[in-house]
Order: structure tokens, then sequence, then C-alpha cells
């Protein structure tokens, strides 16, 4: 039955969807480029036999797509196709090398990582010490960088991997995984790394950087949901690494399953994409965000940067505004999809843990705002989006 609350709503609802809809979360997701649809598209319905039927042509056509994308995506990472491990994305991935080296491991032992993981391998570490194993998370200075001396002094004798993000999916810092990972070699400690918010967004090599392990989410370089891989260094001997799915032996027994072809197709073309427009877009989200944090800095008072604007990821801006909570701010923005953390952990009400991390206490953390731009984001859109929080900001504070 229609009331009059409801023609309110639809009023309201209506005028709303005049607004502009401006997404600045490609942190949180992107959307699929497309050339990635259209290459996805006849492993549907036309190319669209099981990669693991090696006696018909469907079978081997399907292989055939599978072992390419696998080659593409290990150069632009500068990695050997066996190294490539197909995952359902970088939660995967990351379990596979935490929970795989416990696994391999003889008895409980420990873990080094920093207090601003991402909750997959947060969560990850905490399900270990359940197992019995132990933990140290590395500080962060107030910029939101590792150091790689700060790992070092942490490693024990029984450590089993160190684990450092590459790229903050909150305030974008990138670590010096070259000094980290040289750290862990000297220690004959293999280097895990949350390379997610990196790879296709700056320049990655596995070689240069000397990582053992790194994670690869498609959706966050425009390519597909649900797709992903995990690097694993090929050394001699093999870093003992145990399997989590069994049933069939895939990927070399470390994950077991019918591949996803359509996607890994997908994938592949993200990648391709990324290794033609990259450069291009580093400089494009660098301007625009370099423009958005000087507009929003004149337009409100108490803007505070989160992270170093030196080491940081192109298309990142995450800042805290004095006195405005983060999630309040975000209910008078319907029509931005911003963020104040972690799409991973939207269902928690704590603050974000990486904000406090850094050490300028609860209250910065609060009011912590995440802007990620993106490869099409325009001049328009971040003008917009600086009068929008302006403009909502002043509502707020009243």
């Amino acid at each position: 039955m229609s009331t009059i609350k409801d023609a309110d709503d639809s009023i309201a609802y209506n005028e709303l969807v005049k607004e502009q809809l401006i997404y600045m979360d490609h942190h949180a997701t992107t959307p699929c480029a497309t050339g990635v649809v259209e290459a996805m598209h006849p492993y549907f319905s036309e190319t669209f036999g099981n990669a693991a039927s090696r006696f018909h042509t469907q079978g081997k056509r399907a292989r055939d797509a599978v072992e390419f994308a696998r080659q593409e995506i290990a150069s632009f990472i500068g990695a050997n196709p066996r190294e490539i491990i197909f995952t359902s994305g970088a939660t995967e991935s990351l379990n596979i090398a935490l929970q795989g080296l416990a696994r391999a491991s003889a008895k409980p032992g420990h873990f080094v990582s920093t207090e601003i993981e991402h909750p997959a391998v947060l969560d990850t570490l905490r399900a270990l010490e359940v197992q019995g194993h132990r933990t140290t998370l590395v500080p962060v200075t107030r910029d939101g960088l590792v150091s790689a001396k700060a790992v070092s002094a942490a490693i024990e004798s029984d450590t089993i991997a160190v684990c450092v993000i590459g790229a903050s999916n909150e305030i974008g810092t990138i670590q010096p995984l070259a000094e980290i990972s040289e750290a862990c070699r000297r220690a004959n400690v293999p280097l895990i790394s949350d390379t997610t918010q990196w790879v296709g967004n700056v320049e990655f090599d596995v070689q240069h950087l000397g990582v053992d392990f790194a994670t690869i989410s498609a959706h966050k370089m425009y390519g597909p949901k649900g797709i992903g891989c995990l690097y694993v260094r090929n050394t001699r001997p093999a870093i003992a690494l145990s399997g989590l799915i069994h049933g069939g032996g895939h990927e070399r027994g470390l994950r077991s399953g019918t591949l996803n072809v359509p996607a890994i197709v997908g994938f592949r073309e993200a990648v391709r994409i990324a290794s033609l427009e990259m450069e291009e877009a580093q400089k494009h989200t660098a301007e625009l965000r370099d423009h958005l944090f000087a507009l929003l800095s004149e337009q409100i008072a108490g803007v505070h940067l989160n992270g170093t604007m030196t080491d940081r990821l192109p298309n990142n801006l995450n800042i805290s505004i004095e006195g405005v909570e983060g999630r309040r701010l975000m209910e008078h923005l319907p029509t931005i999809a911003l963020s104040t953390g972690s799409a991973c952990s939207s269902a928690e009400t704590e603050p974000s843990h990486v904000i406090r991390a850094l050490g300028f206490g609860t209250a910065r953390a609060v009011t912590a705002l995440r802007f990620g731009l993106g490869r099409k984001t325009t001049l328009s859109e971040v003008n917009e989006v600086a009068r929008r929080v302006s403009q909502a900001c002043d509502q707020i504070r009243g």
C-alpha cells in the first residue's frame, strides 16, 4: 500500500539519481575493461572445454588459452610461467602461502609481518597462532613505511616467513621490498608480499624486488573478479609448501580444481592492456590525485594526509578531516563511491587499523577517507568531488 512516506522517499530517490555518479573506489575494485569482456566471451559458450581434458580439441584449446595467459602474466612481472599458480584472487593466494608454509613446517614456528597488513594476512596469522605459531608485527613510521632494519631485527631462529604488504590498499604507501628481501635472504627466510594494489598500477618485477611469493587479483587492474594468481619463486631446493585444496593435483598440486578459463583469459587481457596503458595511467592519476588533495586542502579546514606522498601509489589519496567522521561523511555523499578503509573489512565497526598504526590516535583513524582514482577519472569529476566533500563537511560541522 502506498503511503506519504513512500512518495517522499521516491521523490528523494529521483532527485538523488539526477546527481552525477562518481566512482573513486578503485582500490576496492575496478570496472572490467571493454577488451577484457570481449576476450572472455568465446570461452563461455564456444571454447568451453575443461583445461584438464587433454585428449580432445575443446580441452586442448582451453589448455592452450590457460598456458598462453600464464606466459603473458609471468612475463609482465618478470617471472617464469611455472612460477604462476592461478587462484581465485589475493586472499586465497595469501592463505596458500602462509598456511602452506606453516603446514610444511615440522613444528609450530614464527612469522614476521607488519601492523598495516590486509585482513587476509592478519586474520590468517591469527588462525595460525591458534595452531601454536607465533607472530611479530613490525611497526611502521608515521609516513606508513616499513624499515628493512626493523624486519631484520624481528626475524628469529625459527621464523618460517616474513610477510610485508607491497603497496597499502588504504594509504597507498609502497614499501622498500628490495631492501626487505635482502634482509630476508641473509636470514634464509622467504618473503611473502601482498602486491595486489601494486601490480598493474606501477612497474613490478619479481627479480628486481627479490620476493619469493607475490599476489595478484585481476579485478584490481580492470580484469574480472574471482581470478588471480600466486607467484611462487622456483628455487633449488624448492621452498617447502603444502597445498590447501586437494583433488586432482592441478596447479602443481597447490590448488586443485577446474580452472576458470574465461576469467583467466580476461586476466591475461587485463595484463596486456596494463602493459600498454600503465605509464600514461600513472601520470594521469597522479596529476589528478595531487589536484584533488590541493582542492580539499584549500576548501576544507583541518585536512591531513595519511601516508607519505613520495613512495605512494599514483592513484591513492587518504586523508583525515578534523571533526568529520568518515562514515558520517560518506552518508552525505551517496553518489560518490569512496571508502573509509579496506573493502574487505567493511563489516568491522572499528576505525582503520592501518591509520591507527601510523601513531596519530583513534581520532585520526575515525576521520579517515580514501580516494581511489582510476584510468577514466576526469578533471571535472575531481573538481565535483572536492566541491561535494567540502559542502558535506560544512553541513556536518554546522
